[in-house]
């Protein structure tokens, strides 16, 4: 009973946005700071505190959780009478550089072989050709099998070409001036996406050419597919898709079989029947084979066309006893299906409709009829029910398919978007979708138009729904999470067609359309979430994950969701895991798309030149590093190669140069100002540094600082110049003065942190992020980010509130997430403190610090997603393209504190290092 009270009491006492009001950071000397940009009504602990709720009550601990709250919000409900504090800019450079002390290697294989900086980046040419003989390990995470991953998603801004901001000679690139193959290679790839050109199914075509002449039975109603047959049988006496190699399945059997009927049915071919009874023949037992990957409903369809044949008069050259054991296959899997009454199984029943005959009650079947006359969209089934049951719309949907295609059927008609959909994935996962902004952004247009109209195409399909609601929602159309409430629970799935099926791929795209979640209230995405995690998690240990081509897809995109891949390791793997052939395998197999390797091609150039520009921007920066004796700082943590890796990683078109060297220097200062704050920096030095930024001039001559301050600031006041320069430049504006606010703010907050460990004050929660998320250092990064990415930004952006939130929330999640991974070093620091630390603090040591770990760690998902709402709303001063840097920078941060402190490690990214940098593709054979 305690503990139910204590869960009631909790609930009514969770702070809210009226609850809240702003808490005046204390003054301390001469310093005053107003972090206003950090309030947020809710309360920064609401979170936390609810995860806490659950704990308690798991664990019944007889704790108040109002207790907590009273503890986390310090004296309560305090409020602020006076908002006209001067209001900070949040500023920082890459959110990696917030807390830690160790000295990491620059540069791959640096701890091994003690390479200095200089002479790594010298060394790199001769580097390069040996960093191809190492295997390729895409994973920076200790024993992962599988590479740190991103989200798919298409920059319906930035996939524009941009123009070049370049701070070292300007490098020709795939997309800048294409060879006349690369050029061809394009068009095909984009008449492909905008008119896909379905494979032909000689399956499909064998049942649609059966189908009589109403008026005249004993003819077919569609000559042309006959003909189509007798024109495409293999030289082997086959008939199914091309083969790439020699290899016999069970697909190929049973379209050979479906032709020879066709031909039978029509006695047409002699010659044709009898090659193909005697191909069929030769590989019988690969029928019987349980190794041999079966098409969709083959124990039910496969031996009734084999009971027709027989029926026919045709003769197989094989033994009775294998015929008996084929049509006992069918007989087995009927009775399996017979103690099912779900709709799912009826659903199944009728779309391997061919393959049953009078045992189907074929006025029940056609209440699956789409709009368009068909069953399920499949030409099989429909030419059946229309051989069984004649119907009007069933034959208008043929002749429209045959009027389009000719006499080579498709498996799946109309397929359209679903390949549309498929290829801009595709695109994007093997990092070219740039290249092909204006088809995408037709192809959205329209597939939006089809989602409103509530399109058979789209919301029938559970796959095509999930992915169409995946892409949509990422590039900012409002779509809304209802449409897919028909799959919420695991039961309604099951209870499907794709449920009965156990359609890997539709379990794995309601899965990634879980994770685009922009609202705490979007239940329906939480219970996909949660269902389908479970169900692909229990099958990759079965048998049916053994023989899933996608495994390894689905296993990485389960370890890391979007929100924790990095785009150029994530389009490295995915390039080196290409099905250059990538059939499909339904009734048949397909292939949704015939330019795979094209798209292979123009892939594997873009990334190989892209680590060319990247090794050459790299040595830039070293020699910068050098230029400012930034080397000569032996207390700092020398962090070039991880600073760059996370430019690189994150920001990948060639031509953006400026942003990455920008967001690297950035990142490097904001670490040795970190480091001089929390290491090696006395209080005189850390004061005449603040009043050197202060200023903003050149060092003062006869007046004595030491090397270390001297070092910082000229470093600091140089390249803050020269960004503010360039910046100006892009933007047409002096926007110098704004990288020099953002920057007293950054030093301002690590100056106020500094004195309040001085102090030995314990600041509340809310003080603690107020300033903790200006010195988890995103700011200076995100400002030069934005002025970088080839766009002229308007005038007020950095004053504007769109601005602010979109750098507090990116801050807030950095900084928890920086703090759960580094509780075991600040711990030893008896004057540090993080969020985790003070959690613990103020519940008075009864909430245990690993649960409190875990408590940060689920309060940065709120944060991340009222963020990608913010990305994806439409409008505001920022274009979208700005705006996606800082959901870039958040995924950073998952990438490098998901589960460690990968910033402070000294070998905990150097794989992603090599793989964005140096090691070449490994294609598969």
């Amino acid at each position: 009973m305690a503990v139910a009270k204590a869960a009631s009491e909790s609930s009514s006492i969770v702070p809210t946005a009226q609850s809240f009001g702003v808490v005046p950071a204390p003054q301390i000397g001469s310093l005053f700071v107003n972090t206003r940009r950090f309030e947020r009504d809710p309360g920064e602990i609401t979170h936390i505190g609810q995860e806490l709720n659950v704990y308690l009550f798991k664990q019944k601990a007889w704790l108040s959780i109002k207790r907590i709250f009273a503890a986390l919000s310090g004296s309560g409900d305090q409020r602020s009478s006076s908002p006209s504090h001067s209001t900070w800019s949040m500023s920082s450079p890459a959110g990696l550089a917030g807390g830690a002390s160790s000295v990491l290697p620059t540069h791959r294989g640096q701890v091994a072989r003690g390479h200095t900086l200089h002479a790594a980046a010298s060394a790199a040419p001769s580097a390069w050709k040996s960093h191809g003989q190492t295997n390729l390990k895409l994973f920076s995470r200790g024993q992962h099998p599988s590479p740190l991953l991103y989200s798919a998603r298409v920059r319906k801004t930035s996939m524009t070409m941009i123009r070049s901001c370049s701070v070292i000679p300007e490098t020709r690139f795939v997309g800048e001036s294409p060879t006349l193959q690369n050029m061809e290679r394009e068009a095909r790839i984009k008449k492909q996406l905008l008119k896909p050109k379905l494979s032909s199914s000689s399956y499909d075509t064998a049942w649609v050419a059966m189908v009589p002449l109403p008026e005249s039975p004993q003819l077919p109603c569609f000559p042309e597919c006959v003909e189509w047959i007798l024109q495409n049988q293999q030289s082997n006496g086959s008939w199914g898709l091309d083969q790439m190699d020699s290899s016999v399945t069970k697909d190929v059997i049973s379209s050979t079989l479906a032709c020879v009927l066709a031909l039978q049915r029509w006695d047409v071919g002699s010659e044709h029947i009898t090659r193909g009874l005697r191909f069929i023949g030769k590989n019988i037992s690969i029928v019987m084979d349980e190794q041999n990957d079966s098409p969709i409903g083959f124990n039910i369809t496969f031996p009734y066309m084999v009971g027709l044949a027989i029926e026919m008069g045709l003769e197989f050259p094989v033994r009775q006893t294998d015929v008996l054991g084929i049509l006992h296959l069918r007989e087995v899997e009927l009775k399996r299906l017979a103690g099912d009454k779900s709709n799912g199984r009826e659903a199944y029943m009728a779309y391997v409709a061919e393959g049953l005959g009078n045992l189907l009650d074929w006025n029940e079947a056609i209440k699956f009829q789409r709009k368009n006359g068909s069953l399920f969209n499949s030409p099989s089934a429909t030419a059946a029910a229309l051989i069984h049951n004649y119907d009007d719309k069933a034959l208008n949907y043929l002749k429209l398919l045959v009027n389009e295609v000719g006499g080579a059927v498709p498996t799946v008609y109309p397929l359209n978007v679903q390949c549309q959909l498929s290829m801009l994935d595709t695109l994007e996962k093997i990092g070219i979708s740039r290249y092909f902004s204006s088809e995408i952004n037709t192809i959205l247009d329209r597939t939006y138009s089809l989602w409103l109209q509530r399109d058979e195409e789209i919301m029938l399909d559970v796959a095509t729904c999930a992915m169409a609601f995946r892409h949509l929602r990422m590039n900012g159309f409002d779509v809304s999470s209802d449409e897919l409430s028909h799959v919420a629970e695991a039961s309604t799935f099951r209870n499907s067609l794709q449920g009965i099926l156990n359609d890997k791929n539709s379990i794995l795209e309601l899965y990634k359309a879980s994770k685009v979640g922009i609202s705490e209230n979007e239940l329906i995405l939480d219970n996909i979430g949660e269902w389908s995690y479970n169900l692909l998690t229990e099958n990759l240990s079965t048998d049916w994950a053994q023989r899933t081509s996608i495994i390894e897809e689905v296993e990485s995109t389960l370890k890391f969701p979007f929100h924790s891949r990095l785009d150029r390791l994530y389009h490295k793997w995915s390039i080196e895991h290409f099905d250059s052939r990538g059939s499909q395998m339904l009734k048949t197999e397909y292939l949704p798309c015939n330019v795979n390797q094209d798209l292979l091609a123009l892939a594997v150039e873009d990334f190989t030149f892209s680590q060319s520009v990247y090794r050459d921007e790299l040595q830039h920066l070293d020699s910068w590093v050098i230029e400012n004796r930034l080397d000569k700082l032996q207390f700092a943590r020398q962090k070039m190669a991880y600073c760059y890796f996370s430019a690189a990683g994150a920001i990948f078109p060639p031509e953006l140069r400026d942003l990455r060297i920008s967001w690297a220097q950035n990142c490097v200062l904001a670490t040795v100002v970190d480091d001089l704050f929390d290491v090696r920096g006395s209080k005189e030095e850390i004061e005449d540094l603040i009043s050197l930024v202060e200023r903003w001039e050149e060092l003062p001559k006869g007046e004595s600082y030491s090397e270390q301050v001297q070092i910082i600031f000229s470093a600091l006041y140089t390249t803050v110049n020269q960004l503010g320069a360039r910046a100006s430049a892009v933007q047409n504006r002096d926007v110098t003065k704004h990288f020099i606010e953002h920057w007293k703010d950054l030093l301002k907050c690590e100056m106020l942190e500094a004195e309040r460990r001085r102090m030995q004050y314990v600041p509340t929660m809310k003080e603690y992020l107020q300033s903790a998320a200006v010195t988890a250092a995103i700011g200076p990064t995100m400002l030069a980010a934005l002025y970088f990415n080839g766009q002229e930004l308007m005038g007020c952006v950095v004053q504007d509130q769109e601005y602010h939130e979109l750098l507090r929330l990116t801050s807030i999640c950095c900084r928890l997430l920086n703090d759960s991974q580094s509780l075991e070093r600040d711990e030893g620091d008896e004057e540090k403190v993080n969020s985790v630390l003070l959690l613990h603090h103020h519940s008075g040591g009864y909430v245990p610090k690993e649960v409190a770990r875990k408590a940060i760690q689920m309060s940065v998902f709120p944060y991340m997603r009222e963020l990608l709402r913010l990305v994806l709303k439409e409008g505001g001063v920022l274009p979208r393209a700005g705006k996606e840097l800082f959901w870039s920078m958040c995924k950073l941060c998952f990438v490098f504190y998901s589960d460690t402190d990968g910033y402070t490690s000294q070998v905990e990214m150097v794989s992603g290092v090599d793989a964005v940098i140096y090691d070449p593709l490994e294609l598969q054979s």
